[in-house]
């Protein structure tokens, strides 16, 4: 299944994707898409509905976040080898965890607002790991179990605050620095999330291109590890690093100003899409 909420900040409407690409109404009959409807048994619930009875929604509205709640917005920094040559950092030897303010959430085409006093604005197309049950102490070969679906996240990033001290959440978690959609995938439909590609453009320049399998931590190895530092919780989510080609590693660097436009994909997950703002 693919799910998603539509509509205006605040109104969103849950929604499945159809066989042809079309949002189908939910609300007649659940209220919203909510951490209990990404559990083994939510997720049976909404699979026994038969979406072509679903009403069909009319032109393109505003896609807001998949679900309708999240505790624990939880990232994981140079995951990607090429990555952290590219940041001059050393290879870690264990997964680097860091926190995003989970008042950085948006809907996967609003715009992203650069704060005031920013400067060294960057992007992040990355895989999410959306948790579906209760995970703590588990282990790699039965991590996934514990996953509902993936989603596509853009891991947007204020450089010049992010390096203002060894803690990174700062420079990650500023409003609207992590929007999340369109869908929320659910696992039985990406059967390996380690073979999936994905990208980024900014302006119709492609910057990031890359496939899952580059991970140096897999999404099994990942949950595992968490669920041994923080018990995982449905609708948590894990934004699983970047690939190379952010602006910061560029030569001459390069970041975004308003006015840009950011489009990002993952193979079987969707698009994004947003334009760059300054902060009033």
């Amino acid at each position: 299944m693919k799910l998603c909420r539509y509509g205006n900040v605040g109104q969103e409407k849950p929604g499945m994707i159809d066989a042809l690409g079309r949002i189908r109404d939910l609300s007649g009959m659940v209220d919203d898409l909510s951490p209990a409807d990404l559990s083994p048994s939510g997720l049976h619930r909404l699979r026994e509905i038969h979406i072509d009875d679903l009403p069909l929604v009319s032109g393109e509205p505003r896609m807001g976040t998949p679900w309708n709640s999240v505790q624990k917005f939880i990232a994981i920094g140079l995951n990607y080898v090429d990555h952290a040559k590219e940041a001059g950092m050393p290879i870690p030897e264990e997964p680097v965890v860091f926190m995003k303010a989970t008042s950085c959430i948006m809907g996967p085409c609003d715009d992203i607002v650069r704060p005031r006093g920013a400067c060294k604005l960057d992007w992040e197309v990355e895989l999410g790991v959306v948790i579906g049950t209760r995970a703590q102490y588990v282990s790699e070969a039965d991590a996934l179990d514990h996953v509902a679906g993936y989603c596509v996240l853009n891991d947007v990033s204020e450089r010049a605050y992010q390096m203002q001290s060894s803690q990174w959440d700062k420079g990650k978690g500023c409003d609207t620095f992590g929007p999340i959609g369109p869908w929320l995938v659910t696992r039985d439909e990406i059967p390996d999330p380690q073979k999936l590609d994905l990208w980024l453009e900014v302006n119709g320049k492609r910057m990031q291109q890359s496939n899952t399998k580059a991970m140096i931590f897999s999404v099994a190895q990942l949950v595992a590890y968490l669920s041994r530092y923080m018990t995982l919780l449905p609708g948590d989510v894990i934004a699983t690093g970047t690939p190379p080609g952010v602006g910061i590693g560029r030569k001459p660097p390069v970041f975004l100003q308003p006015g840009d436009q950011v489009r990002l994909g993952i193979a079987g997950l969707g698009e994004q899409s947003q334009r760059v703002t300054a902060a009033d």
